[in-house]
């Protein structure tokens, strides 16, 4: 799948492990590694549901935001990069005509 980042200054902060354990903890890091990694080498979106880990649509304020969790509330929040996204007739997301996301930020939405 291809990876986009939402600005240039994530996509540094997100290539730098250095960066990442001071922002986010050496744990955290280590499992973004891990999922920008899994969201790299699959097909389209549908294929992150066999990984471990959760993936899931978020509601309210932050519907048409996915989130992959990470360690201790922290989530990987990404969009899908098709404008429009794809969607099933039902009008839910397309999971498996999504091939290509944008990563909008880390953080942990519920504070």
């Amino acid at each position: 799948m291809e990876v986009f980042f939402e600005s240039e200054r994530l996509a540094t902060k997100l290539q730098s492990q250095k960066k990442m354990r001071k922002e986010f903890g050496p744990e955290n890091a280590k499992w973004i590694v891990k999922r920008l990694d899994n969201l790299h080498f699959a097909s389209n979106l549908e294929d992150m549901r066999l990984l471990p880990g959760r993936i899931h649509e978020l509601t309210g304020d932050l519907k048409g935001v996915l989130a992959i969790d990470l360690k201790n509330g922290y989530r990987l929040l990404l969009e899908p990069a098709e404008d429009p996204p794809p969607c099933k007739d039902d009008g839910g997301l397309d999971w498996q005509a999504v091939r290509s996301i944008i990563i909008t930020r880390v953080e942990d939405y519920h504070d």
